[in-house]
């Protein structure tokens, strides 16, 4: 068995067990924070790691009603900004802990007093030390190039701080559920995607759409397919896809379309609808099996307690999609010529 799809299935345990790892530093730093009289919190990550913030961003602001940033570090790094970060949470996130400018971001906001938190996989890193509190992801070492289980890692540190800040029991409860998810999600899944897999063997280019706590997984289910196959994939959010790039479509092209259970569920129909006017194949992920009774290339996950929990579910099919697509292409996800586990930017 391959790294990838060793660290895919690895989910069933991982995402739990840094869920109920991380809640006693997380009690901590909400304290901390509520002490502080913290009003605003800032992000700061690359890559995978910033598609783990945007969900936190969507996610915090709804459930604890903070305002939520995500940093543009060259701002400290290059352009020398002095940033002030008063009442201020500033969270690093970092798999290897070794990013230059999420270092920059932290040592500034300490400067500035604010509290700052260094989420990685990696203890001791420059990140883990640098700031005030360290929330250990505990996932063992991820081998492959892509990111997986250390990404639904970072998703349940990120759904554990909302749910202690606003003691939210429907969160709580919903956590202790998802190991069953992501095991069903793995027996189910896997099949549907197999059978309709081979159509894409050509696959060359495309996008996905997701919106609200799912634009997170459009940016990484694309990421997942692009930095596997090596191909071009764009993630967007659905609203932002009526406004230009919907012409990409103008010729055909691919499209993957996360329609969620929930609050925008009835915005994924009626782009869908619209889709279904264009050229483009339309593969559809969703938890509800209405939207997908038409469609042609249809993907059901399991549907789960409430939207905020979708985004796992999403995300790991996506994964199992990457993989599954190297397989039928003869790409060895597991290495890359140009790309690099660890990737360093100042």
């Amino acid at each position: 068995m391959i790294n990838l799809e060793k660290e895919i299935r690895e989910q069933t345990k991982t995402i739990i067990a840094t869920y109920r790892s991380c809640l006693p530093i997380i009690k901590e730093i909400v304290s901390a924070a509520k002490v502080k009289d913290t009003n605003l919190i800032y992000f700061v990550a690359r890559g995978t790691s910033d598609h783990a913030c945007i969900y936190a961003q969507y996610l915090f602001q709804t459930v604890i009603g903070i305002p939520c940033a995500l940093a543009t570090p060259s701002v400290i790094t290059k352009y020398k900004g002095k940033l002030c970060f008063k009442n201020t949470l500033v969270i690093g996130v970092s798999q290897s802990g070794a990013a230059e400018d999420v270092m920059a971001v932290l040592n500034r906001a300490k400067n500035c007093g604010a509290i700052t938190v260094g989420i990685t996989n990696t203890p001791g890193s420059l990140v883990a030390t640098t700031a005030d509190h360290h929330i250990y992801l505990g996932v063992s070492e991820e081998k492959c190039i892509a990111a997986t289980k250390t990404f639904t890692a970072q998703l349940a540190v990120m759904t554990a701080m909302a749910a202690v800040w606003a003691d939210d029991k429907e969160i709580f409860a919903g956590m202790e559920e998802i190991s069953d998810k992501v095991a069903e999600l793995l027996n189910t899944v896997p099949t549907q995607i197999e059978s309709i897999i081979n159509n894409f063997i050509f696959l060359d280019n495309g996008v996905v759409i997701g919106r609200g706590y799912n634009y997170s997984i459009a940016r990484e289910g694309a990421l997942k397919i692009l930095e596997t196959n090596k191909i071009n994939m764009y993630g967007y959010s659905m609203s932002d896809f009526y406004h230009g790039p919907f012409a990409c479509l103008t010729n055909g092209g691919t499209v993957f379309l996360i329609a969620s259970d929930g609050v925008m569920y009835d915005d994924s129909k009626a782009i869908l609808e619209k889709l279904c006017n264009t050229p483009a194949r339309v593969i559809v992920l969703s938890d509800n099996e209405e939207i997908l009774k038409n469609c042609k290339y249809a993907i059901k996950v399991p549907s789960v307690r409430s939207e905020i929990f979708s985004p796992y579910m999403f995300a790991i099919t996506f994964q199992i999609f990457a993989l599954k697509l190297a397989e039928i292409k003869g790409i060895d996800p597991d290495k890359s010529n140009i790309i690099k586990k660890i990737t360093v930017t100042k």
